[in-house]
């Protein structure tokens, strides 16, 4: 192969890579939402004026027993901190988006989840957050310590 092949194969293969990392890098900055953050409740945020669903877990609604600490406990965990979200693909059943969102590289679904804030919501979860249930709901950690309804309880195992 001559010299002049071997560098325009070579400058084809370097375009081909830029042009590959900058789709890469577009398409996945347009899933990322990041800001200050709104407390909704328990398991949803607004940022810039979407509101996010946290994916794969359930907090108490209002009126339910541990609405007001899971939201309290939210609300301390973010404090003033930037929130990064990272979309998922879907929005859920009410229009919202649903994402897994981060406060200092945690997870927030985790951290709600493993100090007993929230449940792993097996229908969208498949389980993700069980050993983080099971865990806090043994040591009877946050609402899994309270009389709460168990509809709530049953929702959550919910397939």
């Amino acid at each position: 192969m001559s010299l002049m092949k071997k560098q325009s194969l070579s400058l084809n293969s370097f375009l081909i890579i830029i042009l590959f990392t900058f789709s890469l890098s577009y398409s996945s900055a347009t899933n990322i939402v990041k800001g200050k953050a709104r407390i909704i409740d328990g398991d949803t945020i607004k940022i810039k004026n979407e509101k996010i669903r946290f994916g794969g877990i359930d907090a108490p609604e209002r009126n339910q027993t541990g609405h007001e600490f899971s939201k309290q406990k939210l609300k301390e965990k973010i404090a003033n901190n930037i929130v990064t979200c990272v979309r998922e693909k879907n929005k859920d059943y009410w229009g919202r988006t649903v994402a897994e969102c981060f406060v200092k590289g945690e997870s927030i679904s985790s951290f709600m989840v493993k100090n007993g804030y929230a449940c792993d919501y097996v229908k969208y979860s498949k389980k993700k957050y069980a050993k983080d249930q099971k865990n806090a709901k043994t040591k009877k950690l946050g609402i899994w310590k309270m009389e709460f309804n168990l509809s709530w309880e049953k929702k959550c195992k919910k397939k």
